[in-house]
């Protein structure tokens, strides 16, 4: 009989198979980039990261595997690191690395599923935990993954080409990941321990339940209430003689679509596996009103937009965000929850209004409390929604530079700079700290003084002070250029010809040497070409003292006659139907709603707390509030063209309930 196998045993086979693994898909990369055609775009980059691969990929792999045996979940460790003040964003390039890792992971998932399972629930027995999870396996998919995408990033490449290198790796990596899979849980067998894997695998909640929710999802066409309604009368009018139905159960005998069909639809609604005990016993308690409710209003039945069901629609997708029910979260919103439907039953008649209302109050305390879980994160939001700005910004700051500059006594590589490295500087102050922060407000004066030290001093005094404002002007400079991370030899060369032209002043000399350079407005109404009626007006503008400290300090800008950044969804060739479905669902993303999306390599539920004016960026909170997550809508509409988000009411809990009573009448014909 073999050794018992431990966590550590398992884990030290898996990394002993490190080397072959990184080998094999070494060689099967090679072979299937040689052999087709189509891969020959790929061939450069993988030449430029072949000789390194194995090496990368077990550098990878081991420290990922290491710490998730600790306990830990290195790629959680990747997400959060930087804490909140380091926002990052996840735009299209970063989404289609997910993409790929997805990819990898489904191929190993479809390929080894019994043998995930098995470890999984043997790695959870070890822990205690409730439950097997994904994300607590050592040896999960998305870390093999993960090392993959590190290993195939050690050479910059485009980001499509990378993502193509991960799907030819997929097949490969799932065969042999098959491989060590089996050749754990044959350990798990030859030390019997498959008893103890089975008996934790057991713990589970209403299997049946499940089951049939799973089969009534698998309808092409969603049923509808008034479908409902429609099947039971059917059902009801057939002669009564059956018996028991295919599934063993007794059959369903509605005398009519009113109260019994109400409470069979609400026993499959508190039947929904989906949700905590502590919430079904919530629902539980409105269905006393509900019940109430339908006394009076025949429509509760027939009409699937009723403000009853969008009640419980809003509450059941809050509350299925929620792993634990001792979660503080959750019981806050239990105990908000309670006084709500404590009012709809005490109401002496309850109405489709007053569910209106409760559900109006619900809808606003929940989109307020997502909104206030974005508020550690405010600086770092504000400065991702200017960011969307900054191209505007900066077309008109190196205008105003342009206008400012043309007559000044400046060399040309100091001219270059202003107009164009210097714009730079001062935008990029204005995008972390504010249009009209004191940070940047200091780069736009600094222009000013940099002119003014340019005019010939009149005497020595003049001299004199201006010797002793250079030192300040120099290291604004310097900051300046390491702001925006300027080459050393673009910086120096600018200071290098600044050092000249005040050299010169020092010596009561002028800045330039008339024969050095002409001014900007002598050189057009000098040359050949005709102004043009623009370029007049800017002449005359330019003889005005410069404004630009003063627009940028009172001039607001209104967003809205902005040009907006175009969006591209999928490719041209794309079906309208389909561009419309995709523009449907993102149009529908709203603050306090809860998503399930694949992100930097695992899976998370998320709220939405924050989206910019311009419905461009989105700012996702986990369910530990530290775990934050700022999107574009780009990257947003590449996961879901990828199926890797979904909202959590995409199928609405009288949606699951309506479609397994259909299913129940089904089956039993």
């Amino acid at each position: 009989m073999s050794s018992r196998p431990t966590l550590q045993s398992l884990l030290d086979e898996a990394l002993s198979e490190a080397p072959a693994l990184s080998r094999h898909l070494l060689n099967t990369i090679q072979a299937a980039l040689d052999s087709r055609t189509q891969y020959f775009p790929l061939l450069e980059g993988w030449r430029r990261m072949r000789a390194r691969f194995c090496q990368d990929f077990q550098s990878a792999l081991i420290p990922l595997i290491q710490s998730a045996g600790q306990g830990h979940d290195p790629l959680q460790q990747q997400r959060s690191a930087g804490g909140l003040d380091s926002l990052r964003l996840v735009d299209e390039r970063q989404a289609l690395q997910d993409v790929a890792i997805a990819h990898v992971i489904q191929a190993v998932e479809d390929q080894s599923r019994p043998e995930l399972h098995q470890l999984g629930n043997f790695f959870a027995a070890l822990r205690g935990t409730a439950r097997a999870r994904k994300n607590e396996n050592p040896l999960r998919p998305a870390l093999f993954a993960q090392a993959l995408l590190q290993a195939l990033s050690s050479t910059e490449m485009e980001p499509q080409r990378r993502y193509e290198l991960m799907q030819v790796a997929a097949t490969p990596m799932a065969q042999d990941l098959h491989r060590i899979y089996g050749q754990l849980c044959a350990r798990l067998r030859a030390a019997e321990l498959s008893q103890l894997v089975a008996s934790h695998a057991s713990r589970s909640q209403d299997t049946n339940a499940a089951h049939r929710f799973a089969l009534a999802s698998r309808h092409s066409e969603p049923a509808t209430l008034d479908g409902l309604a429609r099947r039971v009368q059917e059902h009801n009018t057939r002669p009564q003689g059956i018996g028991a139905s295919a599934s063993g159960q007794a059959p369903v005998f509605i005398a009519k679509a009113g109260p019994d069909m109400l409470s069979r639809l609400y026993d499959q609604i508190l039947a929904d596996p989906r949700l905590l005990a502590p919430l079904k016993a919530l629902l539980a308690r409105l269905q006393v009103a509900v019940v109430r409710l339908s006394r009076n209003d025949s429509s509760l039945l027939h009409r699937q937009d009723h403000p009853t069901w969008a009640l419980l629609n809003r509450v059941a997708a809050h509350g299925m965000a929620f792993e634990r029910a001792d979660d503080e979260q959750f019981q806050s919103f239990l105990r908000s929850m309670d006084v709500e439907v404590q009012g709809l039953i005490d109401a002496p008649l309850p109405t489709a209004m007053l569910f209106e209302q409760t559900f109006s109050r619900v809808d606003k305390m929940l989109s307020k409390q997502a909104q206030q879980r974005s508020e550690r994160s405010a600086a770092a939001l504000a400065s991702l929604e200017r960011e969307q700005l900054r191209k505007q910004w900066l077309d008109l700051l190196r205008e105003q530079l342009r206008a400012q500059t043309a007559d000044a006594p400046l060399g040309p590589r100091l001219r270059q700079f202003l107009q164009t490295a210097w714009a730079e500087v001062i935008v990029q102050a204005m995008v972390l700290h504010g249009r009209e922060s004191e940070a940047a407000m200091a780069r736009i004066e600094w222009v000013d003084e940099l002119l003014e030290s340019l005019h010939t001093p009149i005497d020595e005094p003049a001299r004199h002070a201006l010797r002793q404002r250079l030192p300040a002007l120099i290291d604004a400079l310097r900051s300046g250029c390491e702001a925006i991370a300027l080459a050393a030899d673009k910086r120096e060369s600018v200071m290098q010809e600044l050092m000249q032209q005040h050299s010169r002043l020092l010596r009561g000399m002028s800045a330039l040497d008339e024969s050095d350079t002409v001014p900007q407005s002598l050189a057009d109404a000098n040359g050949s070409r005709e102004l043009s009626q623009e370029e007049l007006l800017q002449r005359l503008l330019n003889e005005r003292e410069s404004q630009l400290p003063e627009h940028w300090a009172h001039t607001r800008v209104d967003r809205g006659e902005l040009p907006t950044v175009p969006v591209q969804l999928y490719d041209q060739d794309n079906q309208r139907a389909s561009l419309a479905a995709i523009k449907g669902w993102m149009d529908a993303l709203h603050i306090g709603g809860w998503y399930h999306l694949f992100i930097q390599s695992d899976w998370l539920t998320a709220q939405i707390a924050w989206i910019s004016d311009n419905q461009q960026y989105y700012l996702f909170v986990g369910q530990d509030s530290d775990e934050r997550h700022s999107l574009t809508r780009a990257a947003l509409e590449r996961l879901l063209a990828n199926g890797l988000i979904t909202a959590l009411d995409e199928t609405s809990l009288l949606q699951r309930a309506v479609d397994t009573l259909m299913q129940d009448l089904a089956q039993q014909g």
